[in-house]
């Protein structure tokens, strides 16, 4: 019998509201590129091989594939779900998090040490998912 390797996470799905604009808020805070460009429906960034990609699917056409209703944040609150970003370095978090600021993301928790060894600072994107920012503490210094 052939071993079979572990089940892995290949693709994180957010349903939104438009996707073209929270497509423009992820390429301009991570600088992603798009892979799949099917605005206004679907928009899926190039990632590396062996890694987890992130894709964004227009709120309706998310309920009909997977056949549930996708429940908005409530006003001024955020979905439970988060997307956590790390960046190669310290210049890397710095312009993250100064991209965030200048979009005018809410910020939902400021940048500090965590007790797992990043330094991380957390946001909200536009249909309120929670973005969390993270480099290594090594890394921030």
């Amino acid at each position: 019998m052939v071993p079979r390797a572990r089940p892995w996470i290949s693709l994180t799905v957010l349903a939104v509201g438009d996707v073209d604009r929270a497509a423009r808020f992820y390429e301009t805070v991570f600088g992603w590129r798009r892979q799949v460009d099917l605005v206004p429906v679907y928009v899926e960034f190039a990632h590396e091989p062996g890694t987890a990609g992130l894709s964004l699917y227009a709120r309706g056409r998310f309920e009909e594939m997977a056949g549930c209703r996708a429940t908005l944040p409530p006003p001024g609150g955020q979905t439970s779900s988060e997307i956590y970003v790390t960046v190669s370095d310290a210049a890397a978090f710095d312009s993250a998090i100064a991209a965030l600021d200048v979009l005018g993301a809410p910020r939902l928790s400021p940048r500090a040490r965590r007790p797992w060894g990043d330094e991380a600072a957390y946001f909200a994107d536009p249909d309120g998912n929670v973005v969390a920012v993270a480099c290594a503490l090594d890394d921030a210094d």
